[in-house]
């Protein structure tokens, strides 16, 4: 009896506990409180499916936490606005300022466009994750933040945030992830940072950032991502990096950087990632600065003027997966042997420099090795051949090599034996031949952001028979109904331009995200002919300087749709001719580090077109670049040409 009692009175006394939990979410809500999430669902125009208002925040609200009943977290990340929120986007939070307990505030992908207030880093007290990150966000980040003490977690990427880097940001001691990417920040990296002892994430890549790597930030003990990439740091690398045992991604690339790799990086036990790539390093890289029992998969080490041996150590790491070491000057011949674990899923690249003599079986343990642009001699499997890059060298049974005349003269001047590519002294090997094939043109778009590494266009021909399209990799599918309202229904206030393939209308999303929609005509076999070949190279390229594609719309049968990013910038010869507001009708200069960054995005995205792809592709109209969110590059309906080489 007295078991069951005990039972009874365990059982009531959770049901109580439940209850009263439930009832204190339900009911203890302040009503100043009520009263700024209203105001804040009113000032964003948040959709009534989200926040309903009749309904309890705490219980019912989509992306409302609450603690005691009072609100701890706000996250609006991806949200719709209405209609009528979506013609008026801003960044209007001062209801956040009487939500005294908010930890935690997400806008991510929510277009808030304007400056963060100052008094958000004033009010905000006890806020220790700020997610702003696609917000379309300008203006300068306020010194205030750096008086968020509890701070954690700060995201302020992919935002068009200009001025420079506040030194407050250092006061932030409880910092363990600062993401400012992707930005239009300028001046240098604030050594206040060497203050930040417990960040494990720092992510400043893609602004306009200048000046050296600070020393400090070697003094990081948990810091395990550390990407500088795509700004204009210079000086040398701090060997001071090497004091950072957690480190497991370092991303240095694409910046101005010279000098040697310090030696001091062999003591990175736990790197996973280094890109030191397109900068001006030097000198050789000596076997002890990688250990061979690393936990190394990505190596970019490209684009510099390392010169000297190869480290064999590198074709040994049992983790390795890629490895880039292509336009440099190393030297040597290959190794006979590879203890790489992972070879058969490894992609190597060691083009454009000057390795030598006989191709070793090492190359056929790998899924793929660009061996092109250097000095190797010999015959070649055709096993091998399959798997490897292998023009202009000096190959025996492999078009498009090396004239004799330039591999005689590379192995005279090393004292080393030419075998004249298996024929007499003297005889000269025919000329290799090429296919011929009829130049296609095509509209497309580019930009600044993408992975570090891309494909390549592998079509045999620009428009091959029975062409079959994978639409999987051409974003999301849009309906007629969604791009009707985006574009105002295809009004003339919408209207960029009349393109080659089709016309470009300007639309926001219900997100209040703006983009830029390319209505096709298919009943034109010119643009027909554009449009499939554009959504064929759609599912085969990217690269950093290449838009995304959105999405499309395929539901009518005579008119398709590509749905784009919008780039607000305007065009280059907009920002070279810019006008200012002067009675003089003079223009407004662009400074030198911007006009550098458009010069360098330009090289790349030119290269990438002419050299890495196959066919090459030409861009045809220089008026349609466009500066992107990073002053790096945009290219938006512009012309290319397929070229067979």
């Amino acid at each position: 009896m007295v078991d069951q009692w005990s039972k009874v009175i365990f059982l009531c006394s959770v049901f109580f506990l439940l209850v009263g939990t439930t009832l204190q979410q339900q009911f203890l809500v302040s009503l100043q409180e009520r009263s700024a999430l209203l105001q804040l669902r009113s000032s964003l125009g948040l959709r009534t499916k989200e926040w309903p208002i009749k309904s309890d925040p705490c219980t019912v609200w989509s992306g409302i936490q609450c603690l005691n009943g009072q609100v701890s977290g706000i996250n609006i990340s991806g949200f719709r606005r209405t209609r009528r929120g979506s013609q008026t986007p801003q960044f209007s939070v001062d209801a956040l300022q009487n939500l005294t307990l908010l930890s935690s505030f997400n806008a991510s992908n929510f277009a808030l466009p304007g400056s963060i207030p100052e008094w958000l880093g004033l009010r905000l007290g006890v806020l220790r994750v700020l997610d702003l990150r696609s917000c379309l966000i300008t203006g300068a980040i306020p010194l205030t933040l750096g008086n968020l003490t509890s701070l954690a977690e700060l995201y302020l990427s992919d935002n068009n945030l200009t001025g420079i880097v506040p030194l407050s940001l250092g006061q932030l001691s409880s910092l363990s992830v600062l993401d400012l990417s992707q930005n239009l920040l300028t001046g240098s990296i604030p050594e206040s940072f060497s203050s930040l002892v417990n960040l494990t994430l720092l992510d400043m890549s893609f602004n306009l950032l200048s000046g050296a790597v600070p020393m400090g930030i070697g003094t990081l003990p948990r810091l395990q991502f550390l990407n500088l990439s795509r700004n204009s740091l210079s000086s040398s690398i701090p060997a001071q990096l090497g004091d950072l045992s957690s480190l497991a991604d370092l991303d240095l690339g694409f910046n101005l950087l010279s000098g040697l790799v310090p030696p001091d990086f062999r003591r990175l036990k736990n790197l996973q990632r280094m890109v030191i790539g397109n900068n001006f390093l030097s000198g050789s890289l000596p076997d002890n600065l990688f250990p061979p029992l690393t936990q190394l998969q990505f190596v970019v080490l490209s684009h510099n003027n390392f010169r000297g041996d190869f480290p064999d150590v590198l074709w040994s790491m049992p983790e390795l997966r890629f490895l880039d070491a292509s336009e440099n000057n190393f030297t040597g011949r290959l190794p006979n042997v590879s203890s790489n674990a992972n070879a058969s899923f490894a992609v190597f690249n060691i083009s454009q420099n000057f390795f030598y003599g006989s191709l070793t079986s090492v190359i056929t343990r790998f899924s793929s090795i660009d061996m092109s642009g250097n000095y190797f001699q010999g015959r070649v499997s055709d096993y091998a051949q399959g798997k490897t890059s292998l023009s202009l060298n000096c190959l025996q049974n492999v078009t498009s090599q090396r004239s004799a005349g330039e591999c005689a003269s590379f192995y005279a001047e090393r004292g080393l034996e030419f075998d004249n590519f298996g024929l007499p002294n003297g005889t000269q090997p025919p000329p290799a031949k090429s296919k011929k094939k009829k130049p296609q043109s095509i509209d497309y778009f580019s930009c600044c952001f993408g992975g570090y590494w891309n494909n390549c266009i592998t079509c045999e021909s620009p428009l091959p028979p029975g062409l079959s399209l994978n639409f999987s990799s051409l974003g999301d599918s849009f309906t007629y109904q969604q791009i009707l309202q985006a574009t105002a229904e295809f009004g003339d206030a919408n209207l960029i331009k009349h393109g080659h393939s089709g016309d470009l209308f300007r639309g926001i999303l219900e997100g209040g995200i703006q983009i830029v929609i390319k209505k096709i005509d298919l009943q034109s076999s010119v643009k027909k002919e554009s449009y499939m070949l554009e959504l064929d190279l759609f599912g085969k390229v990217s690269h950093p300087r290449l838009v995304p594609l959105l999405g499309h719309c395929l539901e009518n049968e005579n008119e398709k749709f590509l749905v784009y990013k919008y780039m607000p910038n305007g065009d280059l010869s907009s920002s070279l001719f810019k006008k200012t507001d002067s009675d003089d009708d003079s223009l407004q200069s662009l400074d030198w580090i911007t006009r550098l960054k458009i010069a360098i995005g330009a090289a790349e995205g030119l290269s990438y077109l002419h050299h890495e792809c196959t066919p090459p592709l030409v861009h045809r109209y220089s008026e349609n670049l466009l500066p992107c969110i990073t002053i790096f590059l945009t290219l938006i309906s512009f012309q290319f040409k397929l070229v067979a080489r």
